[in-house]
């Protein structure tokens, strides 16, 4: 297949899934919540790791990414229960109206500056919730596209979700470098900003679809007491965990992206000290404003990028061939990025991690989507958050413990570089020989076989 073809292909698939209203509306539901999760979550990040008040190292960076995604990680199976039990509609509005009202009272303490363990439990609840958001979505999307669709939907979705939470970094960071200040009152107003988007993410849910259109269907949807749910809550996960393991392709790419994570966690918090210290050629932290920009700015092209070539590609090849790829070419871009220490050179290897992160993320999500039960695609989607967040937390934690304060270590960055590369050789030989042995691979959803994107 042509490059050209290639991207004709990929064109009518955007028309065909664009044409879907129901589409249309969850992602602009995701787009402008993601635009406030971009201005809480930055402000947070911002008033700890950018702020002169307030210094932290390795560990406590760490640490700050523990107390806002393991909480949630950890339950996070057993809220997938309810998500096969609750309307996901309302799931998705009631979510955000309750993040706009808790990220008021988080502002405040941000505003106060007051060392309080409320803000962070407040805080906990808020990314939470935002996990619960962005898994409901994932569930009730089958229920907008067709399935030879999804890997399209996915790809479309996902990055315009991850736009639109660079957009709000963006937005956080130019109006405190332009308006407000460094300071914790400037983080606390951005912060508040942020309340005015989720409620508008939540009213857009609740009037743009019918009650039960996302699903669970009403005849698959549990019924009983709140307690009798929390009573079948492990009975449930296990059973999600079953239903897992019996999709061994769906199962093997899910371990291939917890292992990416695991090594982005490493990365991740080696970049952000280098970022603030040895890139810096200021006095003060907040100047590392501008080289941090220029890496999300190459991290969103690379995004674009996979949201572009992933489809056609898995369509041509199948979804473990691709995975193997970017994992192999995120270790090679590692060595020869990454270990020069160049905030130049390194924009590249960011380029690279974040084209594989979501390349690899679109082929989950489908597999996921195509290989589950809609009956168990709550708690799957849920297992799938919780390795998610699980693994990054580890991950940043082992780079604290071996990275200097400055984050600049050869050894460090050259193991992990070796894991990617490990990673991709394992991969390829499991993933790759079941997809050989049952001949099924996501390259048959949204295939070239699809007759909505060919007549069109």
């Amino acid at each position: 297949m042509s490059a050209v073809v290639a991207a004709r292909t990929q064109s009518h698939f955007v028309r065909a899934v664009l044409r879907q209203r129901g589409f249309r509306r969850l992602v602009g539901i995701r787009m402008v919540a993601q635009v406030g999760d971009g201005l809480f979550q930055g402000a947070l990040a911002g008033s700890v790791l950018f702020n002169p008040e307030q210094r932290a190292g390795g560990m406590a960076i760490a640490a700050g990414f523990a107390i806002l995604l393991l909480p949630y990680s950890l339950v996070g199976p057993y809220v997938g229960v309810f998500l096969d039990r609750w309307r996901r509609r309302s799931i998705i509005s009631v979510a955000n109206l309750v993040r706009a009202v808790l990220v008021l009272p988080i502002a405040l303490y941000v505003w106060q500056g007051e060392k309080s363990p409320v803000p962070f439990l407040l805080a906990l609840v808020v990314i939470g919730l935002n996990r619960f958001f962005l898994a409901g979505l994932s569930a009730a999307t089958p229920h907008v596209v067709a399935d030879h669709m999804l890997v399209t939907a996915n790809s479309f979705s996902a990055t315009l979700g991850s736009l639109s939470y660079s957009v709000g970094l963006g937005i956080g960071a130019a109006l405190i470098k332009t308006v407000l200040a460094t300071t914790f009152h400037g983080y606390a107003l951005v912060a508040a900003g942020a309340a005015v988007f989720y409620l508008f993410s939540a009213l857009a849910g609740w009037a743009s679809f019918g009650a039960d259109e996302l699903g669970p269907e009403a005849g698959q949807r549990r019924g009983g007491s709140i307690l009798t749910a929390l009573g079948e809550t492990s009975r449930g996960t296990a059973a999600g965990v079953r239903h897992l393991a019996a999709k061994r392709g769906a199962a093997y790419l899910l371990l291939a992206q917890a292992m990416f994570r695991l090594l982005y966690g490493v990365i991740l918090l080696a970049s952000l000290l280098l970022f603030r210290t040895v890139f810096n050629h200021g006095d003060d932290v907040s100047d590392s404003f501008g080289t941090l920009a220029n890496a999300f700015a190459a991290g969103g092209v690379g995004m674009i990028i996979a949201s572009f070539i992933t489809p056609p590609i898995t369509r041509r090849i199948g979804g473990w061939r691709w995975v193997t790829v970017v994992l192999a070419a995120t270790g090679a871009a590692i060595l020869g990025f990454g270990l020069p220490f160049d905030p130049v050179l390194l924009l590249g290897a960011v380029f690279v991690i974040n084209l594989a992160a979501q390349g690899i993320k679109i082929v989950t999500d489908t597999s996921l989507q195509h290989e589950c039960a809609d009956e168990f695609r709550g708690r799957v989607f849920s297992i799938n958050d919780t390795a998610f967040n699980v693994t990054l937390v580890i991950g940043m934690y082992i780079g604290a413990l071996t990275l200097p304060e400055n984050g600049r270590s050869a050894t460090v960055v050259s193991v992990v570089a070796a894991g990617y590369l490990l990673a991709a050789a394992g991969y390829a030989a499991l993933g790759g020989r079941w997809a050989r042995r049952v001949g099924d691979d996501i390259a048959g959803s949204g295939g070239p076989r699809d007759p909505i994107a060919v007549d069109q």
